[in-house]
């Protein structure tokens, strides 16, 4: 059984391909999201095979999206477009499928059958965005999204991963490792990463360093990440 998420900000295209996909008996669809932060922590928490998805989506696009994503839990991605030239563009020269709206249902088979003979994940470095400048969070029932010029730092503990802001604190279903890959964010920490720009002073301690940010929040720096943090600003 193949298990998968649909993600569209359009509910009857979520809902026409997931009737399609009904016709096919290995194929289980465990969800459907309308955008890039309910598909993050779908996600996480389905950990599916494979995501059809959407690439023009309002605040945070399908590569976006993609790039966001864990390299290690990586699913399976069927790219679904309106826009034709975008997908030849984007796609004949990656080993990634992608789907056109209208879905046509040969098509689908075709995709279907691939999907059945390999379903591995596929390298997104030639596709999807480098950097990325939002984040998908929340907090409580409030979907929000970041920019990432306004991050202070980032720390995570066993209530999962928070975002703080100068203003505010929300919380994301990213991993440390993909937003230290994916921002201009700095490991100090085995739990915190740091913004540079946003750092204050760097006060030394027996172990380590506290970093005080521009907001006056106090962060960790452990003595594995002092030296490299040092450096960025000239200190040896």
């Amino acid at each position: 059984m193949i298990n998968c998420i649909i993600v569209d900000d359009e509910p009857l295209a979520r809902q026409e391909l997931a009737e399609l996909i009904t016709q096919y008996s290995d194929f289980n669809v465990l969800e459907h999201c309308s955008n890039a932060i309910e598909a993050m922590q779908a996600i996480n928490k389905h950990q599916p095979e494979l995501v059809f998805l959407d690439i023009q989506m309002p605040k945070i696009t399908g590569m976006e999206l993609v790039a966001m994503l864990d390299k290690e839990t990586m699913p399976r991605i069927v790219f679904v477009t309106a826009y034709d030239e975008f997908a030849i563009k984007a796609f004949d020269n990656h080993a990634f499928d992608y789907l056109l709206k209208p879905i046509d249902e040969s098509r689908l088979q075709t995709t279907i059958e691939r999907l059945r003979q390999d379903s591995t994940p596929q390298p997104v470095g030639n596709i999807a965005p480098e950097t990325i400048s939002h984040l998908p969070c929340y907090t409580g029932t409030k979907l929000k999204v970041i920019p990432v010029d306004t991050v202070e730092y980032i720390c995570s503990d066993i209530g999962g991963v928070h975002v703080h802001t100068n203003k505010e604190t929300v919380h994301t279903q990213m991993t440390l490792k993909a937003l230290e890959e994916k921002t201009s964010l700095v490991r100090c920490h085995r739990q915190h990463l740091i913004e540079p720009t946003a750092i204050a002073e760097i006060e030394l301690l027996d172990t380590g360093a506290e970093v005080t940010t521009l907001s006056g929040a106090k962060v960790p720096v452990s003595r594995r990440y002092l030296k490299p943090l040092k450096q960025l600003f000239g200190f040896q």
